[in-house]
């Protein structure tokens, strides 16, 4: 994984040191609150409705057990014992004191850590695959290029005062799990026919108040060409897009009014005016940072472990686990274990201290001391022996990390909400236990099969409620939070918008809705291999709307 340089470590620590002083100012009131707000947000400090959050930048969701175990130590000492892993592979803090951020961003500064860029009209926090570089369909480890586009994105003169922020995702495989096609910008690695590495483009894809899947806008571009043709898109996003409303500010609204076509000519247009001139130092340093980022050591391993075969005839609870969360991997004899942060009733994304050091102690032992972060709100270790694999079990369990449901019911994506989010309409959490509850049985999870359930407590869309298979948003009516329901969304391959099916559920209807909707799709699936995404697409809403608003 990457390692910082010289210059990195100075400028975090200038960083470090410049807002330790501008904390001060605010603190003795030398600042009000108005001008110290933009420079908090550069430094990823939110105010929310109780205290600061602080959201700290994992980039493209790598960390290792040291910066683990300082994570477990920030939420210790300066929180309330517990961090909040988000769909964007960060990480945040609730209930973060103004007077301990600047020691808290020193603290990170020490393992190679920071918050910069987390919020703010800039480009945030590159994103990944979170089985990059052990997947077994990938093309290449699409991480060296996050790190590259990273460096030429921090701090970037002319891509710091953006419209509005800015994501970018990347995956290296054909099967998208960084939900590449509902992202300002989303790359995906291809070969051609010579075996040369190159990338399809797609922009204008977001969430929140108005959702749009991407369009591509070049179906390959050699890979030298892509930090250049990158800053083309940038250019014309930043001279055309909206400033005056930040509703349609986003790079999404551009595109859509302006059409794919000509967004795509005026593209072409700024890349031809202003050619790649740095291709051969791209090239040289993304080979420099490919270095740092080379397969572990692994160890020449049969494909058959007597024990790890034994342990799943023994203990039919291991055999369900390493069904659902357990992954290929792309060397033989090892596995990508998936870690799940959603136990029953429990806050989807949330871990504590202690499960922190835990999967940091793990990383170490037997993933080459490698953690990631999925865009699901759940860790991965990404190289575990298959030998091994009962013993990390026997340890997750231990620390209520074992929960076999990833992809199932269970595997809920929620955002804060009205517990602790200033912009959040309604409570989102709650609604991710109840349902969490409701479908807490193994089996049933496991008959219901794969389904992805998102919750979002605001039109923000920061639980990606419009490409659940199941989403739910809650909205403020009249002084009561309602939950509106969507079904069809996809954020893969297939990437789709749910529909909205109709009027609103109170709090406590929103579990008996879900249940009535998987009933229906249980009594119309053509069998076990029509999952529920595939079943609504082929039958359409109307079986489930029937089912919901019948006596409603």
């Amino acid at each position: 994984m990457y390692r910082y340089d010289e210059f990195d470590h100075r400028f975090v620590a200038e960083r470090v040191s410049q807002f330790r002083d501008q904390a001060a100012r605010r603190l003795s009131g030398e600042l009000t609150e108005e001008e110290f707000r933009p420079l908090r947000l550069m430094n990823g400090l939110y105010l929310q409705l109780h205290a600061y959050m602080l959201r700290v930048a994992i980039p493209y969701g790598t960390l290792n057990g040291k910066q683990m175990d300082r994570l477990a130590y920030i939420a210790e000492k300066y929180d309330r014992g517990y961090g909040h892993f988000t769909t964007r592979q960060n990480i945040q803090y609730n209930w973060i004191k103004l007077e301990d951020t600047a020691e808290i961003l020193e603290k990170l500064a020490e393992v190679e850590m920071h918050a910069i860029q987390t919020s703010g009209n800039c480009i945030r926090n590159v994103t990944t695959d979170q089985w990059a570089g052990a997947a077994a369909d990938e093309l290449a480890d699409p991480r060296p290029v996050g790190e590259l586009l990273r460096q030429w994105s921090s701090l970037h003169p002319e891509f710091s005062y953006l419209p509005r922020k800015f994501k970018i995702a990347v995956t290296g495989s054909p099967h998208d799990r960084a939900a590449v096609r509902v992202h300002d910008i989303g790359l995906r690695m291809h070969l051609n026919d010579k075996g040369e590495r190159g990338w399809e483009v797609i922009v204008g894809g977001g969430l929140g108040r108005t959702p749009f899947v991407g369009v591509t806008v070049r179906d390959f571009l050699p890979e030298a060409e892509l930090r250049a043709y990158l800053e083309a898109i940038m250019r014309v996003y930043n001279l055309y897009g909206r400033r005056d409303n930040k509703y349609k500010a986003r790079v999404k609204i551009l595109v859509h009014e302006l059409g794919k076509e000509e967004f795509q000519r005026q593209v072409e247009a700024e890349y031809a005016r202003k050619p790649a001139t740095n291709v051969e130092l791209d090239v040289a340093e993304l080979q420099r940072i490919e270095t740092y980022f080379a397969a572990p050591a692994y160890e020449e391993l049969p494909k058959f472990s007597t024990g790890f075969e034994n342990a799943r005839i023994q203990d039919k609870e291991f055999a369900q686990w390493v069904k659902v969360n357990v992954a290929h991997h792309k060397q033989q004899g090892y596995a990508i274990v998936n870690i799940s942060l959603k136990p029953e009733g429990g806050i989807p994304g949330d871990a504590t201290a202690e499960q922190m050091r835990v999967v940091a102690d793990l990383g170490r032992r037997f993933s080459f001391d490698e953690i990631r972060v999925s865009h699901a709100q759940n860790l991965v270790l990404p190289h575990v022996k298959r030998d091994d694999l009962y013993t990390v079990y026997i340890a997750l369990k231990a620390h209520n990390l074992a929960s076999g449901n990833i992809g199932l019911a269970g595997d809920i994506i929620a955002c804060p909400g009205l517990d602790y989010c200033a912009l959040a309409t309604a409570r989102s959490i709650p609604i991710a236990q109840g349902i969490s509850r409701r479908f807490a049985d193994v089996k049933r999870q496991e008959e219901i099969g794969p389904l992805k359930i998102n919750i979002s407590g605001c039109i923000n869309a920061c639980g990606h409620h419009h490409v659940g298979h199941i989403g739910i948003l809650g909205l403020d009516k009249k002084g009561e939070e309602y939950y509106q329901i969507t079904l069809g969304g996809s954020s893969s391959d297939d990437a789709a918008i749910g529909s909205i099916l109709g009027p609103g559920f109170a709090a406590d209807e929103v579990a008996d809705a879900i249940e009535k909707i998987l009933d229906t799709y249980l009594g119309l699936r053509t069998g076990p291999e029509e999952t529920f995404l595939l079943a609504y697409r082929r039958v359409g809403e109307k079986p489930f709307k029937e089912a919901l608003y019948a006596n409603h």
